[in-house]
């Protein structure tokens, strides 16, 4: 299935669901594309990529770094690619974002397309145009808009997928629903993951589901300036204690969920604070974790999305309908430090 974004910048992205990575060659010709991978992924899917120019990254958050860019530019351009390369991203999240951050910037930009091989990337990291790297512990400090020219979604690249990573995934999905989709978080309460891992149809349906939901945001407010701001529902606390801990994003995320939903108890008088607790633990996910409350609003304060003495928050009025409000830090603290020292099961 064949379906095509268009923005208002003019840029679209066309999204290639429930394909076979044997479909890039269709997409792209080899002799002009450039394949970023990892680590990780490269040896499963080695045999598939036969007479393709492939650079490989090592794979990990801990090295979606500047340097990592600066040598995949490097290796650019001793492969000789130039203004009319197209730079292909076969990957997670971080794979996906250092291929678009090295798009954006190489000659001043050249096409780039995604091949997701996670839940993760697939639901969120490689939808909307942005990429970037991390700088020491802030994540996504560095960075560009840029829309990708076609995702194509091969779901037998997810076989091989750990555990860990299907539960990862899962907290941008358990998000979407709980910014814009009631009907989808109910949905998910009535499934657990091995259900969609058994169920290819409906994996699909979900996925589908998601990457469109995701898309539609981003047509309608490419820069950030409007409703994209509530895909940030979780990664305000999220992104503070994401690094510094070594956790895995969606982890971050979920716990980051938490925390703002609390707070939406608080300041918005928010009724299903344990509906989403329960929900997120029903996925294998972290609901709390003990972190240092003041190193978390510390780097709250350094996040990019701060502005002046505010920092700005995603909060829930009910399950699928979220706001995005500016908050100073007394009304953040005591509820960051007090979910800073739970640690329920």
């Amino acid at each position: 299935m064949k379906k095509i974004i268009k923005y208002s910048t003019g840029d679209s992205t066309a999204f290639y669901f429930n394909e076979s990575l044997e479909l890039l060659g269709k997409i792209a010709d080899p002799r002009s594309t450039f394949i970023i991978t990892d680590s990780n992924i490269y040896p499963k899917i080695e045999k598939k990529l036969k007479g393709w120019n492939i650079l490989t990254i090592q794979a990990g958050e801990e090295f979606k770094q500047a340097n990592a860019v600066h040598g995949l530019v490097e290796q650019l351009i001793h492969l000789g690619a130039d203004r009319k390369a197209t730079i292909v991203g076969i990957g997670g999240g971080v794979v996906t974002d250092i291929a678009g951050y090295t798009a954006a910037i190489y000659m001043r930009g050249v096409d780039v397309g995604f091949v997701p091989t996670s839940i993760l990337a697939m639901v969120d990291a490689s939808i909307g145009g942005k990429n970037g790297v991390d700088v020491g512990i802030y994540k996504n400090m560095v960075g560009t808009f840029k829309q990708p020219s076609f995702l194509l979604y091969d779901y037998s690249l997810l076989k091989s997928l750990p555990k860990l990573e299907w539960v990862n995934g899962f907290a941008e999905i358990i998000k979407h629903a709980s910014i814009k989709d009631a009907a989808m978080f109910k949905l998910l309460e009535e499934h657990k993951i091995s259900d969609f891992q058994k169920d290819k149809e409906l994996l699909h349906k979900l996925i589908m589901k998601n990457t469109l939901l995701k898309a539609k945001v981003v047509q309608e407010d490419q820069f950030e300036q409007g409703d994209r701001k509530l895909l940030n529902y979780g990664h305000t606390l999220g992104h503070a204690i994401e690094n510094t801990y070594s956790l895995p994003h969606g982890f971050a995320v979920s716990i980051g969920m938490v925390a703002a939903a609390y707070l939406s108890k608080e300041l918005l008088g928010f009724k299903a604070s344990e509906r989403l607790v329960n929900l997120i633990k029903q996925y294998g996910l972290p609901a709390f974790f003990e972190y240092d409350a003041t190193l978390a609003l510390k780097n709250m304060l350094s996040d990019k999305k701060k502005i002046a003495n505010k920092i700005n928050y995603v909060l829930l009025e009910n399950i699928g309908k979220a706001i995005y409000k500016p908050l100073i830090l007394a009304e953040i603290e005591p509820t960051i430090t007090m979910l800073s020292s739970i640690n329920k099961k």
